[in-house]
């Protein structure tokens, strides 16, 4: 009788929740995770091949990442061999988001659907080691928490080899109370409605739960849309939402600013990333986040929320290793209340670290740089070294430097590294003079275009409008310091509608106001809540001074700030609130004393011609064309379908 042979790739391991914690062999982990939307935008369907996967799971190592949740469906077996190829934590979940049209706990087929294919799930991969937690989908609709209960029972006494949690959730949904672990919103997000810090955390969200708990889908920060992308579409689809997107900027006269919008977007969306990630962090019993997501997903209305395209390719502003810095195994991190300080305070810092790796780290010294522009040391330190244990939360010391040295607007880099490894993290800060000089001005300030701002500028001189609240023309337009969420379409136009500012940090209204191209923190106090300007009836080819950037579904060309020739005479205009008596708002002071010295000197000198009443009309008329169907309701896509008869 002839012998059959059976070869069964498998992995010993020990994954399981102890307290709020997770273990891997007895040893604490973080999961630092992505979600994974089945994009395969070549073929539409997920890879077969084991090295597709493993260059995916290596991408995703390299940012610095452990885990990947596959959103509403189980990946083919070729993931699970690169998984435990190149160390990977996984969670399938039953294909199912029963919340289109259907729902689950109500009897119907569905119910049992998730049963046998979650079974012939854990029968075809469950011996793959990176196959540690399992859900039943996505957001459900109908009885869930009773099905959900069981569900997780069902699967705790048959198969104690992975973690269970019922559903992947947001965070409105119903608590399943015998989950393993928690994958939920609610305690993720960045409360930049307030001043920027680096001290708050998620610890008041997560406090009932006595579980781990993983963010669920945390970020969703948009960057403009990449068109050298469309190239890439040489298989079953075509990137027709991109050529729209593309035409629409063109028809709106801004065709040669696709790249600088990508570009300076997507600074602010790794900005955004990394203060989230940084919150999740240094937040006690917190145990993972699954972002949403590391890459783009061209679906639901096109969700640009990745610093890499839909291809896992990088786009240009943020590489892997700089990516790799806040989330990785080991992080350091800087607790301090503000970003934006005057030259009377003193920069105070407290030193943490979160640290994950495979063991304490002995003796760990710990140093700390403050550098300028130029890269020339301001201040630098040490302090005592100290064993890192596996865990976080872990305090260093303190940083406590006088600024009173600096005389002039500066930019600083602070920088904190674990000596002799890779470790490293660092932050911007931005130090203004607390008293700048009084000087005359020949420049008319108004908050109206009156008749003397009028005479002013026809009979050949300088205006400076302060427009703050006044726009009418533009005013549909929400502008946050933070970008869209997730896109504005799949929302129907929920605020806010922008992506950060572009300027140009080399014009003369920059020379005492240091800044970069993109929204950085020392923008917060000018940008966030500010109206923003229509420019639908200013000449072509006219670019403002700062370019907030609109949602690329409607692709509007916006103005913060701008300069025209009016008349005779010169104007500025700005719909951020700038005025000599602007008070708590340094950065937004050192502005306005930056864009007076560049109007009195030889360099203003604006390009373009604007007639008075085309600019007058901004605070008249409201734009031509508004498109406003924002709503509390949930997307259609989400809703309940009729049933046929």
């Amino acid at each position: 009788m002839a012998k059959e042979t059976k070869k069964v790739q498998f992995g010993m391991r020990e994954f399981k929740a102890v307290g709020r914690t997770f273990e891997i062999n007895g040893r604490p982990v973080f999961l630092r995770g992505t979600v994974n939307n089945c994009e395969f935008p070549l073929t539409g369907y997920p890879s077969m091949d084991v090295a597709a996967w493993v260059r995916i799971f290596k991408i995703s190592k390299a940012h610095g990442l452990n885990h990947m949740r596959f959103h509403s469906f189980c990946p083919p077996e070729a993931a699970f061999i690169a998984a435990d190829q190149v160390g990977f934590y996984l969670q399938p979940e039953g294909p199912s988001w029963a919340n289109h049209g259907t729902s689950i706990g109500d009897g119907k087929p569905i119910d049992q659907f998730i049963y046998d294919e979650t079974n012939r799930m854990t029968k075809n991969y469950g011996n793959y080691a990176s196959f540690c937690m399992m859900a039943y989908g996505n957001e459900p609709r109908g009885r869930q928490v009773e099905y959900l209960t069981k569900f997780n029972n069902y699967w705790k006494a048959k198969d104690s080899r992975r973690l269970y949690t019922g559903a992947s959730v947001g965070g409105s949904w119903p608590v399943i109370p015998n989950n393993e672990y928690m994958v939920r919103a609610g305690a993720r997000g960045l409360d930049w409605g307030r001043k920027p810090e680096s001290i708050s955390t998620y610890a008041k969200q997560i406090e009932q739960f006595t579980v781990p708990f993983v963010a669920h889908e945390m970020g969703q920060y948009c960057a403009f849309p990449n068109f050298d992308e469309i190239k890439k579409y040489t298989g079953v689809y075509r990137a027709k939402n991109f050529e729209m997107f593309q035409e629409d900027l063109k028809d709106h006269d801004m065709a040669d600013q696709g790249h600088d919008f990508l570009m300076a977007s997507g600074k602010l969306q790794a900005l955004c990333y990394k203060n989230e990630i940084e919150k999740a962090l240094r937040t006690p019993n917190y145990n993972g986040y699954q972002l949403l997501s590391l890459n783009d997903y061209p679906g639901q209305g096109t969700a640009l929320v990745g610093v890499l395209d839909a291809f896992w390719d990088e786009k240009g502003y943020i590489t892997a290793k700089e990516f790799k810095r806040f989330s990785n195994s080991t992080v350091p991190l800087l607790k301090v209340s503000k970003f934006v300080f005057t030259n009377n305070e003193t920069l105070e810092a407290a030193v943490e670290v979160a640290h994950f790796g495979k063991a304490p780290i002995e003796n760990a010294k710990l140093l700390w740089t403050l550098k300028d522009e130029s890269g020339t040391n301001v201040a630098k330190g040490n302090f005592s070294p100290k064993t890192l244990n596996i865990t976080n939360c872990i305090a260093i010391g303190e940083i406590k430097f006088p600024l009173s040295g600096i005389t002039k607007a500066t930019k600083l880099k602070l920088e904190v590294t674990i000596d002799g490894t890779e470790f490293a993290n660092d932050w911007d800060f931005w130090v203004y003079p607390e008293k700048l000089p009084q000087v005359k001005s020949n420049v008319y300030y108004c908050t109206s275009l009156d008749d003397k701002a009028k005479a002013v500028l026809t009979g050949g001189g300088n205006v400076f409008l302060n427009a703050a609240g006044k726009v009418v023309k533009g005013k549909e337009v929400v502008q946050t310091f933070l970008p869209v969420f997730w896109n504005t379409s799949w929302f129907k136009m929920r605020p806010p509608h922008t992506l950060g500012i572009l300027c140009d940090p080399k014009h003369g209204a920059f020379n005492n106001f240091p800044t970069d191209y993109h929204s950085d923190m020392q923008w917060w106090e000018i940008v966030n809540k500010s109206q923003v300007m229509n420019l639908e009836d200013f000449p072509s080819g006219f670019k403002p001074i700062i370019q907030p950037i609109d949602t690329w579904f409607l692709n509007r060309r916006l103005a913060l700030i701008f300069e025209a020739k009016v008349g005779k005479g010169k104007l500025v205009v700005s719909s951020a609130n700038l005025s000599p008596d602007v008070k708590d708002a340094p950065a937004a002071q050192q502005l306005y004393f930056s864009l007076q010295q560049y109007m009195m000197s030889d360099q203003f000198n604006p390009k373009y011609e604007v007639a008075f009443n085309t600019v007058k009309d901004i605070f008249e008329s409201p734009s031509k064309i508004q498109f406003d169907t924002f709503t509390k309701d949930s997307p259609d896509e989400l809703k309940p379908k009729p049933k046929s008869n």
